[in-house]
């Protein structure tokens, strides 16, 4: 008679055809192309290499990685840029390879990425400035203060920015944390740049800079302001520079900030004692204004902007639901200088993209790129340009969560990743750089800025950076 029920001898038959199966199943090396090399990027491959069976490749448009942490980051905030040191770590993993100075869009198409790579995350940030879209914003020496950060910070994009710092007034529209950076980079003493990482270039015109008074304007109240407590602390502690506020700007609020939640309170009594003190007998002036609305901008007769003009803003409505009316009243700024930094926007690589042209974003669920199988994103271009470096890791965290979830299912068969990919680049002309090239280029900025008693001279001409090579 034979046994209905399955010897143990078919069992372990079964099994191992099981183990088998998900052996071969997982020794399909799942090839990830992450485009950017920005912290969005970084953090996305830092999670995805938990698991063993993920290659990545990063691709990135200029020939070095880290992106907004080497071109964004104020050259006084060297604290900020220490999470290279990770990021140089996730770079140096022998499942993860770095390929500068590779525009995709360009050089290499992203279908010819998605055919060759189970996953695709985008994770080129926004490079492109918002616009005040007023009369007179095409005048001589107004400009994005990302235009002015790329300045002095070596981006090569931006190094050979016309700055004309001869004025003892300038003016930066927006009060979020770019904004406050850019003011204490005009106010701050010279002792303290000279052992940053600023260009040389930039510290020699802010030598000769006669900018002594910083007016920072926004158009909302103290308790909309964008910008977080350390930054502004730093800019109120800067030496030889007061910071001032109209105190007036500031009624009823004393009567609710013990109500606002803790951050929101620690930052708007701060505000509100910097106001109250009306601090003076300082050489250099910064000067936050509430509630002005650029509505346009005077120039001369050689074209360089003479002053902005705002109308001034009311505040109807609760706190919590502020309605913005603007008055007919007017605020005339006299300056010589307009940095804009009133946010940034993403833009499409290729049109075929799903993307919102409100927003600036690429349409996403979570990471998940819509209608696009294989495709994904990561950082400002699936969220917008918000938040910091915390909250970038952590939507980074999300997006890498949601590649794995997919990532099985996508890595159904082998893919040849960036052999192919390297060999396209190659019939096409394109020098691509690696993480051991930036390795040397890092060695020598080090060397170039230890004999001047600086981290670092940053290497800025993309034609010297590909001399190393």
């Amino acid at each position: 008679m034979i046994s209905s029920k399955p010897t143990k001898l078919f069992m372990l038959a079964l099994q191992g055809a099981q183990s088998f199966r998900s052996y071969t199943s997982n020794a399909i090396r799942k090839k990830i192309c992450i485009v950017g090399s920005g912290p969005a990027g970084f953090y996305t491959a830092q999670y995805l290499l938990k698991n063993k069976s993920i290659e990545i490749d990063i691709f990135e448009r200029l020939p070095v990685p880290f992106g907004l942490i080497r071109y964004g980051v104020a050259p006084d905030h060297p604290e900020i840029k220490v999470v290279t040191n990770s990021f140089t770590k996730v770079a140096q993993n022998e499942r993860c390879n770095f390929y500068g100075n590779v525009t995709v869009g360009k050089d290499v198409k992203l279908s010819e990425l998605q055919d060759n790579y189970h996953a695709v995350v985008l994770a080129y940030g926004a490079s492109q400035d918002r616009t005040l879209q007023i009369p007179g914003e095409e005048s001589k020496n107004v400009l994005s203060a990302r235009s002015f950060v790329g300045w002095y910070n070596g981006h090569p994009d931006h190094v050979n920015e016309q700055i004309l710092l001869d004025t003892d007034t300038a003016v930066v529209i927006g009060h979020g944390n770019v904004a406050l950076d850019v003011a204490r980079i005009l106010l701050q003493r010279l002792d303290n740049l000279k052992t940053t990482d600023i260009t040389e270039y930039a510290y020699e015109a802010l030598k000769k800079s006669q900018v002594q008074k910083v007016v920072l304007i926004g158009r909302r109240g103290p308790l909309q302001v964008s910008f977080t407590i350390k930054e502004l602390r730093e800019l109120i502690k800067l030496s030889g520079c007061v910071t001032k506020m109209n105190v007036t700007d500031f009624k009823g609020i004393p009567e609710i900030i013990s109500s606002l939640p803790r951050p929101k309170k620690r930052i708007t009594q701060l505000m509100y004692d910097t106001a109250s003190k009306n601090e003076t007998g300082s050489s250099k002036t910064c000067e936050i204004k509430f509630l002005r609305r650029p509505n346009c901008i005077l120039s001369d007769d050689q074209g360089r902007v003479t002053s902005l003009i705002c109308k001034i803003n009311k505040m109807e409505g609760t706190f919590e639901n502020p309605q913005i009316l603007q008055t007919e009243e007017e605020d005339v700024i006299k300056c010589g200088l307009v940095l804009r930094s009133v946010g940034y926007k993403s833009v499409l690589i290729e049109p075929d993209i799903p993307f919102d042209k409100t927003k600036h974003i690429i349409l996403n669920d979570g990471g998940r790129v819509e209608g696009k199988e294989n495709l994904f994103c990561s950082g400002w271009v699936k969220t917008g340009p918000t938040g910091v470096i915390v909250s970038t890791m952590s939507g980074s965290y999300e997006t890498a969560e949601k590649i794995l979830a997919d990532i099985d299912k996508l890595a159904s068969k082998p893919l040849a990743g960036n052999e192919i990919i390297l060999e396209l680049l190659k019939q096409r002309g394109v020098k691509v750089t690696t993480f051991n090239h930036w390795m040397e280029m890092d060695k020598l900025e080090q060397e170039r800025g230890k004999a001047l008693g600086k981290p670092r001279v940053k290497i800025c001409d993309i034609d010297e950076m590909l001399e190393i090579v």
